[in-house]
């Protein structure tokens, strides 16, 4: 049996599709059973990361978990919660999805989210996997009313590229890890194949619509209040990701790496295939 937390979340329900599919046993955990929509044949339970006893049930019997927890400073709490639940029960595997530039004092408090999660894995005495992607070519699908309205998109990060994954690629890497003993001990830094700013995306988007896709640049004020009423964060959270934001403005986030397709043996999807796929989402019904 394999746990997979975070289960109806992007790279959580991807991660469950993708075991559902190979027919592994799986469990995923969701606040909302009834509401989760996940295949046939899921076992599916309710938990919560601040309810112990629900974590200890969730657990029993598995042998590896996939552990997704939401970004924030609680993350490490949640983390150390759910390392403990799965130690108690023998649990063999742990990977963990984390963050691209954790531990990097230049990301500010945003690169700490992570940083004990990390260490609570590494230090639970199982095989231990950690997953740090880049920006989700997912979090375009925010975009997806202000392009269908004609209206630019918001852009928090200036000319600023990061290594834009496709969430399918960071799940499929982590369904390896869970399977495949072979990636113990590992941290991989997961990128898509190019460094691509928003103004890129747009541009990317726009050749795929066969019509415009503008950006705004948002002033320092208009990003916080964008954070706190877009987003829903409180001040704390918003002041990390504003700093995250800083970092990736200034070229901190323009990493590409080739660990995707070290794990898979196949390039990783580059943000084009991703934006061919979803292009529905940005045309107008």
């Amino acid at each position: 049996m394999i746990l997979v937390t975070g289960a109806t979340g992007t790279i959580g329900g991807a991660v469950v599709r993708q075991l559902a599919a190979r027919g592994e046993r799986t469990r995923a955990l969701t606040r909302d059973p009834a509401r989760a929509g996940l295949p046939p044949g899921v076992e599916v339970v309710r938990g919560d990361y601040a309810d112990p006893g629900s974590l200890a049930a969730a657990t029993a019997g598995v042998r590896a978990v996939f552990l997704v927890t939401p970004p924030g400073p609680d993350a490490a709490r949640y983390d150390t919660a759910l390392v403990t639940a799965a130690r108690a029960v023998g649990a063999g595997r742990l990977v963990k999805l984390s963050a691209i530039g954790t531990g990097d004092p230049e990301v500010g408090r945003f690169g700490g989210w992570h940083e004990e999660g990390e260490r609570a894995v590494r230090e639970s005495g199982a095989a231990w996997t950690v997953l740090r992607p880049s920006s989700f070519a997912t979090n375009c699908l925010g975009w997806a009313a202000a392009v269908r309205a004609g209206e630019p998109v918001p852009n928090l990060t200036g000319d600023g590229a990061s290594g834009v994954i496709d969430p399918h690629d960071i799940a499929e890497v982590a369904v390896a890890a869970l399977l495949d003993a072979g990636h113990g001990g590992r941290t991989y830094t997961l990128t898509g194949p190019e460094a691509i700013s928003v103004p890129g995306q747009a541009a990317v988007l726009a050749s795929v619509l066969g019509r415009p896709v503008g950006t705004r640049d948002l002033t320092p004020d208009e990003a916080r209040t964008f954070l706190r009423t877009v987003w829903g964060f409180d001040d704390t959270r918003t002041d990390d990701a504003l700093a995250g934001m800083r970092y990736v403005r200034d070229g901190g986030n323009a990493l590409v790496t080739e660990d995707v397709s070290r794990v898979l043996g196949r390039p990783a999807r580059s943000f084009r295939q991703w934006a061919e796929d979803h292009k529905g989402a940005f045309r107008a019904a």
